[in-house]
């Protein structure tokens, strides 16, 4: 492992001689991560018409305005030239348009019917439903019928600019290149109807449209089959009178459209039979295709993106998946987590509980210290006002700031001070054990306090001697902070709640280096200490279930330690137990297939530990995306009363883990703030440690600058003197 003391290098400097920052690669991949699948959310939002909908309907309008030759012409209105024409379809020429689609359940249903009765249509499709369905505008291009467009979001283009009436023309063509490689020139305005339902609103547009190189198709014979009114009456509907031709309006999307499958299926072989002919606009007209094939770097735009749509909906329905598991996984733990942590603490809680004989032996205290001048001796003198028989062992592990000569000159009993070259944690305990006398052993971090009771609570499990290491109750001293309330409530409500669930299930994932308890047989038949990841703690935890040894939890045995108070401590910190957290569980994958306790453990321990540690907070923020979309861009009220639902199970877990640790329900207030915030911290950092792991990076050991704010509860012990003549042991090393 790399030393504790190395940091990385400056950034080289720039040519003027300043130096420059760069972003690092571990917090830009993770950055580009979120912004890209924020852009997918967006997109597929947009193709939706979640995004930019304009879901306005004008009323009816004057129509002095509209020329009567349009109002008293044909459904073809042709606006190109600068002057209005209208053409109405020869006898017994009937143009079914089909409106809405491509739809991926009724368009194919109606492209089966036309290929069977030999008939040719028109679909004016939505720039949404092309885009999503490419596969269908092609298969329609590919069967004979034409393509028009009926925009790109269907909104009234008579509340529309100009500019976004361009908009939807252009991204309709855009879907049409990508899908089938055409462009259209055939048009059909949303909401439209007859051509004497021209109005002072819609005319303009009109007008507009064909300026813009488009023919405006609306229809004078309306099934309305949207109304769903049945077969028969869609038949009658969509008849001309008096062998008179006509454009026919249908829908193939919008809905169940099975009542028009039924229909079309009668309509075609009726009508046929009447000497009615089924053909494409252009057909019934004789005039050139409204078809024009796009190549080069237009048709290149339209793939990448049709491309681009269905990527944003694969990576949604994947988001929307691991939507499902993290909320099963959040409900799952908060079950396990009220049911077992109850069933603890009436077990542990119970008058007539023991674990075994009480433990009364001696045991050594390990501090390993690097550079833990501001902390060490509140550490310490917390240690001499303890009521079990103790040892203190300060392991000094290379300090520069003079942390083991402020030991020393305490001059307390029982306190021996130890000196090694800088090694890192493990090492340090390793030397620590080598050098204690006592055979169960304490370790605490140089910046943690405990409470007189604390020793004697956290070793009485080990008179049980199937116990081999003891998980205390760590808590946050600085918690005034917002920041250090945060951290409050993960401790007590994500950890402290855990670990009596781990308790129960058998399976605790770590023993907390601010405050944990090991018989020394357990430790020496693992292999001590190991530096073989960055999470030392979660290591010698998991070696010792796969030894054998039962590990639990003692509430009572409280340490309060000093959590990170600025984001980039706590980055620092929480960067360095993921990733560790990944390499213990990593290392230790071998217990999945093997017998005895490992194999339990490896069967039970790492899958939960990986689902609750990893895949949980990985996916948890997919809650807070999806609710900031559905806020935004809606239905915002039930987005917003299914956020404040899961709000509720966490603050009702938070609140019974408080009662259980009779702490004050104020820091509560918040929560929800933390749910916002803290928890897109930590999905970063955990998102980064994968990164890291995946990339074959190597995370170094980063030490946090402490302030030494926590003291022992009660004020410090006071400053004691050895007398001379003591046999005390003279500092080893």
């Amino acid at each position: 492992m790399a030393s504790r003391t190395r940091r990385q290098g400056a950034a080289p400097g720039a040519p003027d001689g300043s130096r420059r920052r760069r972003l690092p690669m571990r917090l830009l991949l993770p950055v580009l991560i979120l912004v890209a699948l924020m852009a997918m959310l967006m997109l597929r939002g947009y193709v939706h018409s979640e995004i930019l909908a304009d879901h306005r309907i004008q009323s009816e309008a004057s129509t002095d305005k509209v020329p009567e030759k349009i109002l008293d012409g044909g459904p073809v209105i042709d606006t190109r030239s600068g002057r209005a024409t209208s053409l109405k379809m020869p006898d017994r020429r009937l143009v079914l348009t089909f409106d809405d689609g491509p739809d991926p359940t009724w368009t194919p249903k109606v492209l089966d019917v036309l290929e069977k009765h030999h008939a040719h249509a028109v679909f004016f499709v939505t720039g949404t439903m092309a885009s999503r369905y490419p596969d269908l505008v092609k298969r329609i291009v590919d069967e004979g019928h034409e393509i028009g467009l009926h925009t790109f979001n269907h909104p009234d283009l008579s509340f529309q600019s100009k500019k976004r009436i361009d908009w939807e023309l252009s991204q309709n063509q855009l879907a049409l290149a990508g899908a089938a490689g055409i462009r259209t020139s055939l048009f059909r305005p949303p909401y439209s109807s007859f051509a004497d339902a021209m109005d002072n609103e819609s005319w303009p547009v009109t007008e507009y449209i064909g300026t813009r190189g488009y023919i405006t198709v609306v229809n004078n014979t309306d099934s309305e089959d949207w109304r769903k009114p049945g077969v028969q009456q869609i038949l009658r509907n969509a008849t001309p009178k008096n062998g008179k031709g006509a454009i026919v309006l249908m829908h193939d999307s919008g809905g169940d459209r099975h009542q028009t499958v039924q229909a079309l299926d009668r309509l075609l072989p009726d009508m046929k039979d009447k000497g009615y002919e089924f053909d494409n606009l252009t057909e019934a007209l004789d005039a050139p295709t409204a078809h024009t094939a796009v190549a080069g770097p237009e048709l290149w735009k339209g793939k990448a993106w049709i491309f681009l749509v269905q990527a944003s909906e694969h990576i949604t329905d994947v988001l929307v998946v691991g939507l499902s598991i993290i909320g099963s996984l959040v409900i799952g733990r908060f079950v396990l987590m009220l049911l077992l942590s109850g069933i603890h603490a009436r077990r542990v809680r119970r008058k007539d509980f023991r674990w075994g004989e009480p433990v009364t032996q001696s045991v050594s205290v390990l501090v390993p210290a690097y550079n833990e001048a501001k902390c060490i001796e509140s550490t310490v003198r917390s240690l001499m006002a303890s009521e079990h028989p103790i040892e203190v062992l300060v392991i000094d592990d290379g300090s520069s700031d003079g942390t083991a000569r402020i030991v020393e000159a305490m001059g307390l009993p029982n306190v021996r001070v130890v000196r090694q070259l800088n090694a890192g944690k493990p090492a340090a305990l390793n030397r620590g054990l080598a050098n204690a006398r006592h055979d169960i052993i304490v370790m605490m971090d140089g910046d943690t306090v405990f409470e007189p009771s604390t020793v004697r609570e956290l070793v009485q499990p080990f008179g049980d001697p199937r116990v081999g290491a003891v998980a205390g109750n760590a808590k946050v001293g600085n918690r005034d902070s917002l920041i250090g309330a945060w951290q409050h409530i993960e401790y007590v409500m994500g950890f402290n709640l855990d670990r009596r669930m781990y308790d129960v299930l058998r399976c605790m994932p770590t023993i907390p280096g601010a405050v944990g308890a090991f018989r020394r047989s357990a430790l020496e038949r693992v292999g001590g200490m190991s530096d073989d990841t960055l999470a030392e703690d979660t290591d010698i935890t998991m070696a010792m279930h796969r030894d054998g040894w039962r590990v639990v939890y003692a509430e009572k045995a409280r340490a309060w330690t000093e959590a990170p108070e600025s984001v980039q401590q706590l980055w620092s910190q929480r960067y360095r137990w993921s990733y560790g957290t990944m390499q213990a569980i990593w290392k230790h994958r071998k217990a999945l297939v093997e017998r005895g306790p490992s194999g339990r453990f490896g069967r039970v321990g790492l899958p939960l530990v990986s689902l609750f540690m990893v895949v949980a907070p990985l996916l948890a923020p997919l809650i807070d995306v999806f609710l900031l979309y559905g806020v935004v861009f809606g239905p915002t009220e039930k987005t917003i009363v299914a956020w404040l639902g899961v709000l509720a199970i966490q603050l009702v877990c938070a609140a019974y883990a408080f009662r259980l640790d009779r702490e004050r329900m104020t820091h509560l207030i918040s929560l929800p703030l933390q749910q916002i915030l803290y928890r897109q911290l930590m999905y970063v950092v955990l998102l980064q440690s994968w990164i890291t792991a995946l990339t074959g990076g190597r995370l170094r050991w980063q030490k946090l600058r402490r302030t030494g704010v926590v003291e022992a509860p009660g004020g410090p012990v006071q400053r004691q003197r050895t007398p001379k003549g003591s046999d005390e042991r003279r500092p080893v090393g």
